[in-house]
């Protein structure tokens, strides 16, 4: 069954080349001109992933962002925005409402598909279906469970997709430091061309994440290198809030 993409963009003409475009790349395109348009169709069928457009009529792309952020029932939907605000700041406060990816316009509608191509890549399904613990911390892809359990309790944390690969990634390689380029690659992709700074808005939202059950420190920025998963920062944190 082909994935299927809820766009919402206000232009008709943008928005028709776009359903087009995805219907062609072998997705199934669901279309709304504003946010109302596009509550009602979420109402009906939850999406595998969503274009939003920033500018929208009476509801902002970012306003609506963040209530599907809020929502318990679309808060992991990737969203891919869609804006004519080009400035590294505005793509960066997409980025930290919530958004997966950021596209500026004008650009191709192969480029986009290819972002959503990349986006849904970065999905659990395909990652390694064994589970992996750490300190405590256990990763199931094959549920797409994040907990911890203690005194017979568990605490499951939540994590939106992108945050689900960034931390399987460091899980899966403690104690090591990782350039955001290297970060980059291997969870954006090598096809899609991503600022280096997505890399830190994405660790913040994945310590936020992390930070109910004490794990904010799990991974430690190593200034001038990158970010790794440190096991002493952890422990050393875990047993002074004990």
């Amino acid at each position: 069954m082909p994935a299927s993409i809820l766009i919402v963009e206000d232009e008709p003409s943008i928005l028709e080349l776009l359903s087009a475009n995805a219907r062609h790349a072998g997705f199934y395109p669901m279309e709304a001109p504003d946010v109302p348009a596009a509550r009602t169709l979420l109402s009906e069928v939850l999406p595998d992933l969503i274009v939003l457009d920033w500018m929208l009529p009476g509801i902002s792309g970012i306003a609506f962002l963040r209530e599907l952020r809020t929502d318990s029932r679309t808060k992991d939907v990737p969203v891919i925005m869609v804006t004519a605000r080009a400035d590294e700041d505005d793509s960066i406060s997409g980025l930290e409402a919530g958004a997966d990816d950021y596209v500026t316009k004008p650009f191709s509608p192969k480029e986009l598909m290819a972002r959503v191509k990349a986006v849904l890549r970065r999905l659990p399904p395909d990652l390694e279906s064994s589970s992996v613990t750490v300190d405590g911390l256990t990763l199931d892809p094959a549920t797409r469970r994040v907990y911890t359990t203690r005194d017979g309790t568990e605490q499951r944390l939540h994590l939106g997709p992108t945050e689900f690969r960034l931390l399987h990634f460091f899980m899966t390689r403690p104690e090591r430091v990782h350039s955001r380029r290297l970060v980059l690659e291997q969870v954006w992709g090598t096809d899609v061309p991503v600022v280096e700074r997505t890399v830190d808005v994405h660790v913040k939202r994945l310590r936020d994440a992390l930070k109910p059950a004490g794990y904010d420190t799990f991974i430690e920025t190593v200034r001038g290198s990158g970010y790794r998963l440190s096991r002493i920062a952890t422990a050393r944190h875990l047993k002074s809030a004990a």
